[in-house]
């Protein structure tokens, strides 16, 4: 085993006044922090839709897929991004929970997602994408003819989806227990394409 030719030496450290400056200096610029992190959640809503201590470059800069978030309801909880398929569709979603409760579990509060894939070619191809997808049944699946801005979709309770172009549509959806029809109609209409 080999030795070490240096050899460590003592290093006269900062003084206790020096290191209380220090201490109280980080204190002060901590407690700053949780206020403007503080303040940056509670403004979540119309005119914040994005708060800027979202970990991901791509959740700080509001979008997803290319899709801009605009409008988010008041009081939704923490976001978290997801990718996956299914029958060569794929989608891009940010989902927002609230929890944990008294027993753990989460609530779902909103979501919003991209889907990309060549059989999604106009909206009654969306909806009979879908009603695989989430196993409805066309008969009894309640959903009304909406514009979504300058796009087209179709609206059940809680959810409102939308074709934008040849290959790529949208989707909206949230917690109608705690939000209403205009929360789900508003973000839906700010969640579009970036230009």
């Amino acid at each position: 085993m080999s030795r070490s030719s240096r050899r460590s030496r003592a290093v006269p450290g900062p003084s206790r006044s020096a290191l209380r400056r220090i201490v109280s200096g980080s204190a002060v610029v901590l407690a700053s922090l949780g206020v403007w992190t503080a303040a940056s959640a509670a403004a979540v809503g119309s005119s914040a839709p994005c708060a800027t201590s979202f970990p991901s470059i791509e959740q700080r800069a509001c979008t997803v897929d290319g899709f801009v978030i605009e409008h988010l309801p008041a009081g939704i909880g923490t976001p978290s991004d997801f990718e996956y398929e299914w029958e060569d569709v794929v989608f891009q979603s940010r989902v927002w929970e609230t929890g944990p409760d008294p027993e753990g579990a989460f609530t779902v509060d909103l979501t919003v997602k991209t889907l990309r894939g060549d059989k999604l070619n106009d909206l009654e191809a969306l909806k009979a994408f879908l009603v695989e997808y989430e196993e409805k049944d066309p008969g009894a699946w309640p959903l009304r003819p909406v514009k979504i801005g300058p796009y087209d979709g179709l609206a059940a309770e809680d959810e409102v989806f939308y074709f934008v172009s040849p290959g790529l549509a949208a989707e909206v959806s949230l917690d109608r227990t705690r939000f209403t029809e205009d929360d789900l109609l508003s973000t839906a209409t700010g969640f579009r394409p970036q230009t």
